[in-house]
């Protein structure tokens, strides 16, 4: 893919995932967040297995990685979408986005911890530094008194743990499957993992989801959010290099933020401006090493 065109697809990716926090945040007003959750890893799913068959090669994984895949669904997909999926219910979209945002730091050091990648304590202060960024977030919303940190924050705190977890337990698996195939089959599994809970959800809301909001949310989250954004991502990285991806990423937060205020009228706070900023300052801290790595390792002659 060309780099123009790959930097374009990025930041389509970034305007979708910010505008994602908003669609989800105003559908799971009307619908339960674990149905509407299920529907849209059910039809990105779909989405992946359909651009899979199109694109030819093999769909299906080795057995151990099949089955290392059902179990990394239920943490990076299946929990980590309750457990957003419900913050959403009692916090901001900007918010959790801001929350969200920390991953990178909260993985450094998880994978660091289960040896996938080595520890430094670049890695460690980076994550402290990141995680005082949530806390400013929280605290400038709930105040800063322990007893008032509302639910929502602490479960997307929880979440952005689970896709930390999948990422670093994944790394190994992730870099000898196709990317658009681990994704496909790790949506798939966290989808069938909430099969009992969101057909529930489903059965007892009927109505609900057929409405105008719910049914142009889950079909704008599981359509691109979901499938499109991977199929962007899985072609746009090898043209610009995790690092240089990564670093579109830092505009993640602020977008959805923004969107939140202008589409929900919810209030920018300077507390959330200035967690924001420290979060990032913890992101690059924690990458720092890998930053270093990448511009010391001798560059390949072209051919």
């Amino acid at each position: 893919m060309d780099r123009r065109v790959a930097e374009v697809g990025v930041l389509l990716v970034m305007l979708i995932w910010a505008a994602n926090y908003v669609v989800v945040k105003a559908a799971v007003g009307a619908v339960p967040p674990t149905g509407f959750n299920f529907l849209r890893l059910v039809i990105g799913a779909i989405a992946l297995f359909g651009f899979l068959r199109l694109a030819g090669g093999p769909i299906l994984l080795a057995r151990r990685d099949m089955l290392a895949m059902a179990g990394l669904g239920a943490i990076g997909f299946s929990l980590y979408q309750v457990l957003w999926g419900t913050a959403l219910t009692t916090t901001t979209a900007g918010d959790s986005a801001l929350i969200i945002g920390a991953s990178p730091a909260i993985i450094a050091v998880v994978a660091a911890a289960l040896g996938v990648d080595r520890f430094t304590w670049n890695k460690t202060a980076g994550a402290l530094v990141a995680l005082g960024g949530v806390g400013l977030v929280v605290a400038s919303g709930s105040g800063l008194s322990l007893g008032d940190i509302g639910a929502g924050d602490l479960l997307t705190l929880g979440a952005a743990t689970c896709w930390a977890l999948y990422v670093a337990v994944g790394t190994p698996i992730f870099t000898r499957v196709r990317p658009a195939a681990s994704a496909a089959w790790g949506i798939a599994s966290g989808a069938l993992w909430l099969v009992p809970f969101g057909v529930a959800d489903i059965a007892g809301h009927a109505d609900a989801y057929l409405q105008p909001v719910p049914l142009l949310a889950v079909l704008f989250s599981g359509l691109l959010a979901v499938a499109l954004s991977q199929v962007l991502v899985m072609r746009a990285v090898p043209a610009l290099g995790p690092i240089r991806f990564a670093n579109y990423q830092f505009m993640l937060p602020p977008m959805a933020v923004v969107l939140g205020a202008v589409a929900l009228g919810e209030a920018i706070r300077p507390g959330e401006v200035v967690g924001g900023a420290v979060i990032v300052v913890g992101i690059l801290l924690a990458r720092r090493d890998a930053r270093l790595l990448a511009a010391l390792r001798p560059r390949r002659a072209a051919p």
